[in-house]
């Protein structure tokens, strides 16, 4: 048990680095990249970006020892620890001090999640699901998807980077699920990987996931997006898991309570971080980078 909690520990502080170097990247694009492949394209000349994807794939190594030996009911909620190193590290390099809110909001989200996830502790068969299932998940999780990008369009400042955080958590969750339907099928014929249509829906989920994330962390700070990214995977998973998969949720007295209780204090610290007044300068400083560098004679900014 002990390696499980130091393997999970060790994957929450790597994603927790990861995803203060990709969003302190992406801050200094221009604003017209967004939501465009010319902003994965420039990212990908840039070393702090390209670090930060390396740790997040380091992170993914640790995560997965951890589920080698331990259940995911105890996995998950120790990796949404992230929170608690990432926000206050993303403070510190911008030389920013958060206020007792946003402290507040961190540990809110961080051990509202935790809480929740322990609570219900999903778990189930194989995942197998009939067409209509799938068809009724993936247009659900679509049109929330393209709701929020359409919410995005219309509001600024952090609120505008967490509609998008809100979009990528949405296909990065409906890409877990490919991803464990993905895996039985590799368990059962490895050939039939290259013809089953998850495979390949998996691969575009998984590039519009990283699109939508990184336009996330180019709009707002890392506590307008990361919370939001943190708590809508494990929901999407956990939903779509269940009616698809047929999994199942501890939802009765009292574990159902606290569940809800912790997805409540989870809601809150968001709200908390998105309206905290020491979360706008932190915006403004990327955006004034991306706007000096798109400037004639600022740079091109892919350096």
């Amino acid at each position: 048990m002990l390696w499980v909690v130091t393997a999970s520990l060790a994957a929450a502080a790597c994603f927790a680095v990861a995803g203060v170097l990709q969003q302190r990247a992406a801050a200094r694009r221009p604003d017209d990249e967004a939501l465009s492949f010319r902003l994965l394209l420039r990212l990908l000349r840039q070393p702090m970006w390209l670090a930060g994807i390396a740790l997040a794939f380091l992170a993914y190594g640790f995560q997965a020892l951890a589920l080698a030996r331990g259940p995911l009911s105890l996995v998950q909620p120790l990796i949404v620890s992230e929170l608690l190193f990432a926000i206050p590290l993303a403070a510190y390099i911008r030389r920013t001090h958060l206020a007792g809110r946003d402290w507040l909001g961190t540990a809110a989200v961080t051990f509202g999640l935790a809480s929740a996830l322990s609570a219900a502790r999903p778990g189930g068969d194989s995942p197998t699901a009939s067409p209509q299932g799938w068809l009724l998940a993936l247009g659900s999780v679509g049109g929330l998807t393209v709701g929020a990008l359409l919410c995005s369009r219309a509001l600024t400042g952090p609120a505008r980077a967490s509609c998008m955080a809100l979009a990528g958590g949405l296909v990065m969750g409906l890409q877990s699920v490919l991803l464990a339907a993905t895996v039985d099928q590799l368990g059962e014929d490895p050939l039939a990987l290259l013809t089953a249509w998850q495979t390949y829906l998996l691969v575009a989920a998984s590039i519009s996931g990283l699109l939508l994330i990184q336009s996330a962390f180019q709009s707002g700070p890392l506590a307008a997006t990361m919370p939001v990214i943190d708590s809508t995977e494990p929901a999407v998973a956990i939903v779509v898991g269940t009616v698809l998969f047929g999994e199942h949720v501890r939802l009765g007295w009292p574990m159902g309570a606290v569940a809800a209780v912790g997805a409540a204090l989870a809601l809150t610290g968001i709200v908390l971080l998105d309206t905290s007044p020491t979360m706008g300068p932190l915006t403004e400083e990327g955006r004034a980078r991306g706007t000096d560098r798109a400037r004639p004679g600022g740079g091109s900014g892919d350096s």
